[in-house]
């Protein structure tokens, strides 16, 4: 039965990115835009992290 809900969630999740691409191109670039700067700037915060543990934990 949880299998049913999970695929009728990314049915309508799919539906909903389709009718956001096609009624409006430019907003949904701009979600993406915004989708990979958050990416990239979680990958720098582990980057930063990383460096500061190789480094001893030393500010």
């Amino acid at each position: 039965m949880a299998v049913q809900w999970k695929k009728l969630g990314l049915f309508v999740l799919v539906v909903f990115v389709l009718y956001v691409i096609i009624t409006d191109p430019a907003k949904a670039a701009d979600y993406v835009q915004i989708g990979f700067e958050g990416v990239s700037s979680a990958a720098q915060s582990i980057g930063d992290f990383m460096t500061w543990v190789a480094n001893g934990g030393k500010d």
